[in-house]
């Protein structure tokens, strides 16, 4: 069962509880029922938690929001996961809370995969930490890696690390402690990378800061929507052009899909020990099943216990308790 924050989603929430219907998972929806009539295992949760809301007063103003009962669903065994279109910023406060962090991880991560054609790259973190230390960006890379090697089916997940030169002392103090830690390790490490290989479909796995990633994440996705526009656009700038549109038809849709944000599905919150996705705040019906269709499979790959696991073997996880996450704004 996935609790589905029917609440924050910019196209209303009878289309998230669509999204649940088509996904063929069992979910339990929460928003307001009023609004959700011919839909099933809905529970009345008609108050939300704006993106201009701090996250944290939030939640702890708002015990009966949805995205809150969502995720003490999850930590009460009603559900196994949760999944929500609403803000990026509640969503890792109530999970936090709620489902708390790993124990020994410094910091969780938002990780998303990239709407690029081939080779699908995840990336991490996208925005739920914006500065960067080495342990953190190291501890990022295992856990990133145990998720494409758990959910996504990659068989030895390469991971790359973003700076500005591929030589390993470039970039920031932290990113070059991080790669000469990382190179020490058994991931399979590509080194520093720079922001022309993400689309490149060599790599699996890119590690970042919040900041840089959130930032290279909408490049990507701002760009696949201006490529998509401009195939559409020359196929249809005349007679000719229109045929040979008719001959490449199938071909430029499996183009789209695979730039569509919808088949992404959503980004995962990595570090936490329970299961919690954030859907694209504008996703289709098909997005958001995508989305409960990927958090019931990270349930049954058990990437929870795997990316602990992974972290352990490592050596990354902290000997203490890292101070407690200051959540930001969120999107």
């Amino acid at each position: 069962m996935i609790a589905l924050d029917a609440n924050g989603a910019d196209r209303g929430p009878r289309n998230v509880a669509e999204g649940g219907r088509r996904s063929g998972v069992p979910v339990t929806i929460f928003g307001p029922a009023a609004e959700l009539e011919g839909f099933d295992n809905v529970v009345d949760a008609p108050v939300g938690i704006a993106n201009d809301e701090d996250p944290a007063l939030a939640v702890r103003a708002k015990p009966d929001s949805s995205i809150v009962q969502a995720a003490r669903a999850v930590k009460d065994g009603k559900a196994s996961g949760f999944v929500t279109s609403g803000s990026t910023g509640a969503a890792l406060a109530a999970g936090l809370f709620h489902l708390k962090r790993m124990r020994g991880v410094h910091r969780p991560a938002v990780a998303v995969r990239l709407p690029v054609p081939g080779r699908p790259v995840l990336i991490l973190d996208c925005g739920a930490n914006v500065d960067q230390r080495p342990e953190w960006l190291v501890q990022f890379a295992y856990m990133g890696a145990a998720y494409m090697e758990a959910v996504h089916g990659v068989g030895r997940a390469r991971v790359g690390l973003l700076s500005v030169g591929e030589e390993a002392k470039k970039g920031t103090e932290e990113v070059v402690d991080a790669n000469r830690i990382l190179s020490d390790g058994p991931l399979d490490f590509a080194g520093n990378v720079e922001g022309n290989d993400i689309a490149r479909g060599e790599l699996d796995v890119i590690v970042t800061d919040g900041f840089t990633g959130n930032v290279a994440l909408k490049a990507v996705e701002g760009t696949a929507t201006m490529v998509m526009r401009t195939v559409s656009d020359t196929v249809r700038s005349g007679t000719i052009s229109s045929l040979g549109g008719l001959l490449i038809r199938k071909k430029v849709q499996r183009l789209r899909t695979e730039l569509n944000q919808d088949s992404v599905g959503a980004g995962i919150l990595l570090g936490l020990r329970g299961v919690a996705f954030v859907t694209h705040g504008d996703a289709t019906p098909v997005g958001v099943a995508t989305a409960v269709r990927l958090a019931h499979r990270a349930v049954e790959e058990r990437v929870v216990e795997r990316t602990e696991r992974a972290l352990a073997e490592s050596g990354a996880l902290a000997s203490v308790s890292a101070p407690a996450v200051s959540v930001g704004s969120g999107s």
